[in-house]
This record gives C-alpha cells, structure tokens and sequence, in this order.
C-alpha cells in the first residue's frame, strides 16, 4: 500500500516567539535546522516563507522516549479491554488478538503517529515487537509508517522481544538479524520475572549490541531488590563492555520503590556506568526519584508507553499532557521543578533519539511547539492546545490540524 502526505513548505524564519518563556526572539531555519536565535525587531519586514508566532511561548519539539506505535488500534472502532492482567496476561492477549486488528500495519501506525504530531511531539524512541509470529515485520511497518510522514517525526527503534527471549528459542536470532539490519538498540524485558534467567537473558543483549554496535534497552517491571539486582547486573555488564551511554532501562520501578542509602547507592552506580532511565509516569506505582535521578547524573526521559492499545484503553499521545502527569506524581512545584519537568519531555531527552542537540538554539533540529502560555509552568501546568507545530523546519500542524 502506497501512503502519500501533504507536502508543507519550509520556513525561513519563526519570528516573534518567547524561547523558554524569554524575551521575544526570531529564530532563524536554513536546511531543517536552527541557524539563529535573534531579538525580535518588530520594525523588520518579515522575509518570504517567514512564520509569525504571534508572540507565544517556545519549546523544543517533544520527544516521546519509550513508545510502542506499532501496538496501537488509534482510529478503529473501539475495541474492549479483555483478557487476563499483569505482564503475561497481557502479553498472552496481544498475541491472542493482534492480528484480528491488522497490528503490525501501516495504517494504525501512522495514525498514531499523526496525533503524536498533531500534539507536538517530533522525535520518537519506539520499541516494536520482534517474535516468533511478526519476525521482523513491526519494524518494516514502523518504517513505512515515518517515512510517509516525510519528516514530521525522527524514530529510533528498538527491537523489542514482547513475548520473551530465553522462553522463546529463535527470538535471539531474530535480535541479532534486527540489530544488523539497522535497529538502533536490541530490547529486553523483566530477565528474571519473564524469563526466569537474568543473566543468559542480559547476556544474550549484551553480546548483541557488543557485535552489532548497538544500544540495549530494557523493560523492568520487577520490583524491589529482584529488581534492582537486575539493575546492578546491567551496571556491572555495561562497564565492562564499554557501554556508558548505550543502556536503558524502562519503568525501572525498583528505583522508586528503594529508599535511602540503598536507592542513592544504585543511582550513583548507575550515573557511573552511564545508564539512562525512561519512565511513563504511570499511576498506582512507586515515582521514580526523579529530581535525584537529574542531580546525581542519570538522564531521564518521559514516554507514552502504548496509546490505546491491547494492553489498555488509555493513552492520548499527549506528551505535554503526560508531562503534567509527571510533575503531579513527582511532587514537582517550584518554578525551577516544572522547567525542568519540560526539559525531560523535550530538551534534555536528544540522546533518547540519538541526537546531539535538540533545543531552541543555533545547530539543533528546527523542531519547535508554540503554545498561548505565560510561561515554562504555566505550559507544564495546563498542556494548552498546540497552536503551531513545526519539524525539521516545516509545519507539520497548525491550531490542531495535522498538516502532514
């Protein structure tokens, strides 16, 4: 099936915007990227393909940093939650009903992608399920999906082993196949609790990404001490195969759940191994400790996990509603605590989506979201509706309308 988008021009400039909730600037786009961040001159004639942001408030495009869009049923007819809870349960329904539903497929893909778009979010860290029934499929889907999108939204992918890896002899192989194909990171998910073998399911991971040159990402569900043994597996792997910087774990609720010296002990070991954290600020579990987690040198990054899809009903593509979500459940109210919740969703995340820079200055990606807010907080606070929507240097939404 072949997928067309409107195209969108390129801007020149985006003018009369408040970067960060500052002084009214224009910046200046050449090639997709920012090549200057200027005063505003409200006396100087706006030059062709010019943008005017009317003055609102500035922020980097957001960056959904652990997603599954290759999951989601956005734009079916509602389809009702079944099945049995927790992991496997979930896991066992998925693969029970997946197909009835057409996921993988372009179409659903894109959909999702679209209101992530339509919301502001431009860069994307999705998992996509490799296994024995969808092999490598997911990942072509997700492909097609973005590049019919011409650009709107960057995705690295991470090849993600849903239904286990050691329960699951092949599922390695097909790892390995998704890594030399070009998966950015090879995935794993609860090592002890899911596979019932923490250190063959994190070896297997490691030599994958020590081969391919890739990063590794892992969900960890388990919690408490099981967890965090787990977590110092990773950190005591990672060290020695040279990979600071190349390791993820996702959900990582071990983290919040521990308290004390035993919590402040495994975030420095893990801010000494360069391992990041993402996290879905999901209701009912222990926050990660999100503030020491920045303090002591742990990068964090915020992500939607699935949006309506056969694991739940839930789930917008909001970002900058999740980041409320964030702030809330973290305890965040201080000014300075808020900024910096909207830099997890955005700014401070570039290296979740293999980006050196992605802010509103001179060099990153011209990947910007104006919204009518007072300030950073105000912005966090409310998640007002994105009145303009910019990627790459084009428009890609405009007042809720997706463009692409």
């Amino acid at each position: 099936m072949t997928h067309t988008t409107t195209s969108t021009a390129a801007v020149s400039a985006i003018r009369n915007v408040r970067p960060w909730g500052g002084e009214p600037a224009d910046l200046h786009v050449a090639d997709g990227a920012i090549a200057a961040v200027v005063p505003h001159d409200p006396t100087a004639a706006a030059t062709p393909g010019a943008v005017d942001g009317k003055g609102l408030l500035a922020l980097p495009g957001l960056v959904n940093a652990h997603a599954h869009v290759d999951k989601s049923w956005w734009g079916k007819p509602w389809v009702s939650y079944g099945g049995e809870g927790g992991v496997a349960g979930r896991i066992a329904y998925e693969r029970a009903h997946r197909d009835e539903l057409g996921i993988p497929g372009v179409d659903v893909t894109l959909a999702v992608l679209r209101e992530s778009v339509r919301t502001g979010t431009t860069a994307v860290r999705t998992h996509v399920d490799v296994d024995l029934g969808v092999g490598l499929r997911g990942i072509e889907v997700v492909r097609e999906a973005v590049a019919a999108l011409g650009g709107a939204v960057h995705a690295e992918i991470v090849a993600f082993p849903q239904d286990g890896v050691l329960r699951r002899p092949g599922v390695l192989e097909l790892l390995d196949r998704a890594a030399a194909a070009g998966a950015d990171h090879v995935g794993g998910l609860d090592p002890a609790s899911i596979d019932r073998d923490p250190v063959g399911h994190l070896d297997g991971l490691f030599q994958i990404a020590e081969r391919r040159g890739v990063g590794i990402d892992v969900h960890l569900h388990d919690g408490g001490e099981l967890g965090a043994f787990q977590i110092e597996l990773m950190v005591d792997r990672t060290l020695r195969a040279g990979l600071q910087g190349k390791v993820n774990v996702a959900h990582g609720f071990a983290v919040g759940q521990l308290s004390g010296s035993r919590q402040a002990d495994l975030v420095a070991a893990m801010a000494d191994a360069g391992i990041t954290m993402t996290t879905v600020a999901p209701i009912g579990a222990a926050p990660l400790p999100l503030l020491a987690l920045r303090e002591a040198g742990v990068p964090v990054g915020l992500g939607t996990d699935g949006i309506r899809d056969l694991w739940s009903p839930y789930g917008t593509g909001d970002l900058l509603a999740l980041t409320t979500q964030l702030a809330r459940l973290s305890g965040l109210r201080y000014d300075e605590e808020l900024v910096a919740a909207a830099r997890v969703a955005s700014a401070d995340a570039a290296e979740f989506v293999g980006r050196e820079v992605h802010d509103l200055v001179p060099g990153s990606p011209a990947d910007v979201v104006l919204v009518d807010a007072e300030n950073v907080p105000d912005a966090v606070v409310r998640a007002p509706r994105r009145a303009l929507v910019v990627a790459g240097g084009r428009v890609v939404a405009r007042d809720g309308e997706v463009l692409v």
